[in-house]
């Protein structure tokens, strides 16, 4: 979709000769590379506050450093029991990484920060070539700024790498589309592919755009461009699908549980958690909150409570829940994804992740759109509009529909809200050469709106927004200095005016991820943007555990091949990182996985590979494995001294629990957990 049109922006007016164009070139170069130091540190600076990031996710890459088996499976514990609930290719990244740095904070979020940064780069790159430099570095400054691209690419969700693979993907449909070859088509569906590989149907987002892209803007004939797209599509299956089938096909008792399925099969992982369930609601409950209707069950996605600790919900009453700072404490984040409507995204507790330009964004669309007249195949705006209109509009449109999702998959939504907002700005900008008092109403309506909606978000989540005066100001500013020149033809001042009323529209969202970077989401596990006060976090991403308990276990499991068993990975993840053991989930991420039953566990004892278990009498996710529950209470003995009262986010004071806590000085409700002794 190379650009035609003449590059005539704010940013090179009055360009003259070969010495202005190298000028011209130096300070693109320039603004750029300043773009990417932004990036650089909104992602790398204070990376210490995110401790391990979603531990679970943290202990499976432990679990994968220790054998081939364990990599290629994604096992999530190093005994090989329980997969991830993620496919493998975003886990995989991060235990390249860990091999190199070890297995810390750092070295599993590294993958996704190069993704967030390179992401930036690319879009720059793609936009570039619609509509001219200029459009292509506010799409990345954009992206830079937008907060949820920030929290997510700062953390071990694999959320980032995904939306850079979509972007490759992207570049390669556009490159089909330009050169007609088919092979640019089969690499855009097999990056297609690799990102399904890294979180499932999510990836498949961004397909309608990509097609609609090709055969809208290729000029090759249509039966063409059908077989193409035809080959394209078996591509995409085979890649998309090449390792669920090869777990598939593997003999149950050769490799692990397939984790969060309900009959061990990836297949039905896709469908199912990682399918409809995303669109109707775990379970098909239809219940918006995300949260399921068994008690002790919880989200997906590695959203991990303390180990050892948790409620009869699974997570904390109000989860994310946050104080405005007005009288009577009113909570805007009763859950993390709000109600089902059009105006989800607009509102609380959404609003604050992507939201700051969607008014612009939207614009952008109908902007271009009626700017020029349709062609056949499509000019290189029309294509970008299908491109990026489409990408957005449809994953906003799944976001504001679906009953069960995180706010960081928001993320999907920043790279083409942020190239719609460069196209958008540099399109007004060309109007206003053309037909000035028009560019100035459409200026004033959709820059006032947008500017509107960022002031009733950010006054929402904070008390004192204190820079908001200034945006306002720089706004009259910038609108003064346009009408005056509109009306006297100045046309350096016009650009300056202009230039003012963009950057006020700018400020809050880059604010807003400054602040996103300081202050780090209450759960690590579930990343999102800043919630307007700097909140104790209730989980910090550090290993919390029962010192006294591992203290207990190491010297006597030396002969076993688990350091002890537990309900779920939420008790475990924290022993695997810090032990490098393997520690048996026997009910999986969640405690709702038949990952072992009670015949199994006796003949781990029997065979000296188990002889404790940690384990919680009859609530929370443990009240439906009652055979399990029978069988340790006929054939194990409480160890005395290990009585633990568990909940699930620690003591009010932030501090580690341990074992000698009292229920009376606990916030949530407690649940009484025992360690057993096994067998001899």
């Amino acid at each position: 979709m190379k650009s035609t049109i003449s590059e005539t922006t704010p940013f090179n007016v009055g360009r003259a000769g070969t010495q202005s164009l190298s000028l011209q070139r130096m300070l693109h170069v320039a603004a750029l590379g300043a773009i990417v130091i932004l990036a650089a540190v909104l992602n790398f600076y204070n990376l210490e506050a995110l401790g391990y990031a979603n531990r679970y996710y943290t202990a499976a890459v432990e679990s994968m450093l220790q054998s081939w088996h364990n990599f290629f499976f994604v096992a999530a514990e190093p005994g090989g029991a329980v997969t991830v609930d993620k496919p493998p290719v975003g886990l995989w990244l991060q235990a390249i990484s860990a091999y190199f740095f070890g297995v810390n904070g750092f070295a599993v979020m590294l993958p996704q920060i190069l993704a967030g940064i390179l992401s930036v780069l690319l879009l720059y790159h793609l936009v570039r070539r619609s509509l001219g430099t200029a459009a292509g570095l506010i799409a990345a400054f954009v992206l830079a700024i937008t907060p949820v691209v920030v929290a997510t690419t700062r953390n071990n969700t694999m959320d980032s790498v995904l939306v850079f693979t979509l972007l490759l993907a992207t570049w390669a449909f556009i490159k089909a589309t330009e050169t007609r070859r088919l092979g640019y088509l089969l690499l855009g569906a097999c990056l297609v592919g690799v990102g399904f590989n890294i979180k499932m149907l999510q990836a498949y987002l961004v397909l309608p755009a990509l097609y609609a892209l090709y055969v809208l803007g290729s000029s090759e004939r249509l039966w063409r461009k059908v077989v193409n797209l035809a080959l394209a599509s078996g591509l995409l299956v085979a890649v998309s699908l090449s390792w669920a089938i090869v777990v598939d096909l593997t003999p149950a008792d050769q490799r692990p549980y397939i984790g969060s399925s309900t009959n061990n099969t990836v297949m039905e992982l896709i469908i199912g958690h990682n399918g409809l369930n995303r669109l109707w609601g775990l379970f098909g409950s239809g219940n918006n909150s995300g949260l399921p209707p068994q008690a002790g069950m919880m989200n997906g996605d590695g959203a991990l409570p303390q180990p050892g600790m948790m409620n009869d919900g699974g997570l904390p009453p109000q989860t994310g829940a946050m104080n405005d700072g007005r009288p009577g404490g009113l909570n805007i984040r009763d859950n993390e994804i709000g109600t089902v409507g059009a105006l989800r995204l607009f509102t609380a507790p959404l609003n604050n992740e992507a939201s700051w330009l969607l008014p612009f964004g939207l614009f952008s669309i109908g902007l271009v759109a009626f700017r020029s007249r349709l062609s056949w195949p499509l000019s290189p705006k029309h294509q970008a509009l299908i491109l990026w209109g489409g990408w957005l509009l449809t994953a906003a449109i799944f976001f504001s529909v679906a009953n069960f999702f995180h706010a960081y998959y928001l993320i999907m939504l920043g790279a083409p809200l942020a190239a719609l907002v460069g196209i958008g700005v540099i399109e007004l900008w060309r109007l206003g050469m053309q037909r000035r008092w028009l560019a100035l109403a459409l200026l004033l309506l959709v820059s006032g709106a947008t500017l509107a909606l960022q002031y009733a978000t950010a006054t929402q989540y904070m008390q004192n927004a204190w820079w908001l005066p200034s945006t306002v100001a720089l706004f009259c500013i910038g609108v003064g200095l346009f009408l005056a020149a509109a009306r006297f033809s100045w046309q350096r001042i016009s650009t300056v005016g202009f230039s003012c009323v963009i950057a006020a529209l700018l400020v809050t969202p880059a604010i807003w991820s400054w602040q996103t970077m300081l202050h780090p989401s209450g759960n690590m596990s579930l990343p999102n943007a800043y919630e307007g006060t700097a909140r104790e976090s209730v989980n910090n991403g550090e290993l919390q555990i029962y010192q006294s308990l591992l203290d207990y276990l190491e010297p006597r499991t030396q002969d076993t091949t688990y350091l002890m068993a537990v309900p779920s990975s939420m008790q475990g993840a924290d022993y695997v990182i810090a032990t490098g053991r393997p520690v048996l989930y026997i009910g999986g991420f969640m405690g709702q996985d038949e990952v072992v039953n009670s015949d199994d566990l006796a003949g781990l004892v029997a065979d000296g590979e188990l002889r404790y278990i940690f384990w919680g009498e009859g609530m929370g996710p443990f009240g439906n494995k009652m055979d399990i529950s029978d069988w340790i209470a006929s054939a194990c003995v409480p160890v005395e001294g290990f009585e633990a009262i568990a909940q699930n986010f620690g003591p009010p004071d932030g501090t580690h629990a341990t074992l000698s806590d009292s229920a009376d000085s606990r916030p949530f409700r407690m649940m009484q957990m025992n360690l057993y002794k096994c067998g001899e």
